[in-house]
């Protein structure tokens, strides 16, 4: 090993004259991040909206009254309303009209040998991911439906699944619904050939989800049999899609900090 220049050396200090710089600059960059860990919010817990819900039941059971009592009932029909947003957006899905790609289907009595067969939570997020991509030629780049249409079918250029894995996080049943949703993982650049997306697979009955999948999808050109990059149009409307994605996982952060604050607020309080 090449032994250490001696800072007495011209050369070495130089050198290490140049370098203090970009160590102060990594060493304030740090700081800042020290600073900005210490003041951000603690995690919730991942069964936060359970979690939630049943606070917010505490606080029903202690007689409060005016403004407090009003205060509660806010959250409730906020939480009972929109909880499927909450729970989804704070996770960057997006949840408006057109990127619901199965909303409330039913779970029928077939689908199960005493819960829902593993198959099944696969076929649902396979029919979503259709329905999903299906809302960019109909809703969100009609210009282009044409061609959208054709992306899922083996016809011109399309997509093939690479591979789809499934983390099962508890086994629905009969009676129940399920909402499918997809966001995309990765941001697409000019020049992608693939995409990554996840599916979340929420069921109503137990407002928590069932099963979460990791679809890497491939674009294949079934005219040269070869994989091919994703056409420049659709590439600008995937990367509009990631960036309203960011946008709907920090506003909803905010909004689920802001009910979780007024049920911390009441119960400090009573």
């Amino acid at each position: 090993m090449r032994p250490l220049a001696r800072l007495s050396s011209p050369a070495a200090r130089r050198a290490f004259a140049t370098s203090r710089p970009h160590l102060a600059a990594a060493a304030a960059a740090a700081t800042a991040r020290s600073h900005a860990q210490s003041n951000s919010p603690a995690p919730l817990n991942p069964r936060w909206l359970s979690e939630l819900q049943t606070r917010i039941k505490r606080c029903a059971s202690l007689g409060l009254q005016g403004t407090q009592k009003a205060e509660l009932e806010a959250v409730q029909k906020a939480v009972d309303g929109r909880w499927l947003e909450l729970l989804a957006g704070r996770e960057g899905f997006l949840t408006g009209p057109g990127w619901r790609g199965l909303d409330r289907h039913t779970v029928t009595w077939g689908d199960q040998v005493r819960h829902v067969n593993n198959v099944v939570y696969n076929k649902y997020a396979e029919s979503a991911r259709f329905n999903w991509l299906s809302n960019f030629a109909t809703t969100i780049d009609p210009e282009h439906a044409d061609e959208w249409n054709a992306f899922m079918t083996p016809k011109d250029v399309g997509l093939i699944m690479r591979s789809m894995k499934t983390d099962y996080k508890f086994p629905m049943a009969y009676p129940d619904n399920v909402t499918v949703l997809h966001k995309l993982t990765s941001k697409p650049d000019h020049g992608s050939d693939y995409v990554l997306l996840e599916a979340l697979l929420i069921s109503h009955r137990f407002r928590r989800p069932a099963a979460r999948c990791f679809e890497d999808i491939v674009v294949y050109d079934y005219k040269t049999a070869k994989r091919t990059a994703l056409k420049p149009y659709m590439v600008d409307k995937l990367r509009e899609t990631y960036d309203a994605q960011d946008r709907c996982r920090a506003e909803t952060e905010q909004r689920v900090r802001e009910l979780v604050g007024v049920v911390d607020r009441l119960e400090r309080a009573a």
